[in-house]
């Protein structure tokens, strides 16, 4: 199969033909016919989140399945069926699956990224997230593995295992927005983006859209967000609250990454509020937060892996939602890409021309 493999961090990734290895009996061979390229590759292109090259990044993708056990129809699928492969597994036998929370499946956390193929000098090639979406094809563990019945594009429906159902979660499963609530998100990217349909979806009664770029203000504004706020223009904690009633936002979902936008989306929230983290800019990155604002201030500061998404539940209510026009990814898929041009892909996400550049030839 063609991938493209990082070799050596912010180096270009070439693409090289590699030699896949059969799936065994728990896994699944998927021929990828469309992955976004997310800013979360790009920063473990940069290091940045503890990938061990070689590897090919990529950690979700939609495709169709051309090899599987018996044993997978359990799972709903077979031979020639249309899946989304997605980035956190849902094993249904660790403890965290056991409780509900897949979203911190032992497969994700306490494996290493699994060996999917070699190379030509027969070096052995990881794939990110158990995925390895940058490849004409992918070795997933079969509870990574989703069908999925919809004619909508290829390119949108690429983007159901990680953007869509950890926006959709963000709102719905962790935050559980109320109808009239103020939401606040800080970031437009396009996570940011699903999390402003999802509010909007959700009912609440403002929702502010943070972002340096005008232009990834616009698209919120297009998508449900009533009020736009530019840091650069004045104390976006401030212009928050100025839009509360001096309060701060019942609800803030920061979407963005970098210390900074963590210490601003816990401020701006009210007392009482709820702050839903999801951005990760370092892998060992440090957060320092006031103690009167997390442990007197009677915050909710809670953790959204993937939206603590149920993905048997919340796959087909995002595909339900996106063939109805309510959700629209297509302010959000922004480019498409040959796998020969991931590189192109790679530097327009780090540098914010892209909301979703999405891969879609791959031979």
């Amino acid at each position: 199969m063609r991938a493209a493999v990082l070799e050596a961090f912010g180096a270009p990734m070439p693409v090289r033909e590699l030699a896949p290895r059969d799936p065994a009996e728990h896994e699944v061979l998927v021929r990828t016919v469309a992955a976004p390229f997310c800013s979360t590759d790009w920063l473990g292109w940069r290091a940045m989140r503890g990938k061990i090259p070689p590897v090919v990044l990529g950690h979700t993708a939609l495709g169709v399945v051309e090899r599987c056990d018996g044993g997978t129809r359990a799972y709903g699928y077979g031979v020639g069926d249309l899946v989304v492969v997605a980035g956190t597994p849902q094993c249904d036998e660790c403890f965290y699956c056991g409780i509900g929370r897949p979203d911190q499946c032992a497969l994700l956390f306490e494996r290493p990224e699994p060996v999917v193929a070699t190379d030509r000098q027969g070096r052995p090639v990881r794939a990110a997230g158990g995925v390895g979406a940058y490849a004409e094809l992918m070795v997933a563990d079969r509870s990574q593995v989703w069908r999925v019945d919809s004619s909508l594009p290829a390119t949108h429906l690429s983007l159901l295992g990680c953007g869509i159902t950890t926006g959709h979660g963000a709102i719905v499963n962790v935050a559980q927005v109320r109808p009239g609530a103020s939401v606040a998100v800080v970031g437009l990217g396009h996570l940011g983006l699903w999390c402003v349909q999802a509010a909007r979806v959700a009912g609440a009664g403002r929702i502010i859209g943070v972002d340096l770029l005008a232009e990834r203000r616009a698209t919120a504004a297009a998508l449900g967000a009533t009020d736009l706020v530019d840091p650069a223009e004045h104390d976006p904690v401030e212009q928050v609250r100025s839009l509360t009633e001096g309060r701060g936002a019942d609800v803030v979902v920061e979407a963005a990454g970098p210390e900074l936008a963590v210490q601003q989306a816990v401020a701006m929230s009210r007392r009482a509020g709820t702050v839903v983290l999801t951005g990760v800019q370092w892998a060992e990155g440090r957060v320092c937060l006031p103690q009167n604002a997390i442990a007197i201030h009677g915050r909710r500061i809670l953790s959204c892996q993937n939206g603590q998404s149920l993905l048997g539940r919340d796959l087909a209510r995002c595909v339900a939602l996106m063939e109805s026009g309510v959700y629209d990814a297509r302010p959000i898929v922004t480019a498409e890409y040959t796998l020969d041009q991931v590189n192109d892909a790679l530097y327009a996400s780090g540098e914010f021309r892209d909301l979703s550049g999405v891969i879609t030839a791959f031979r």
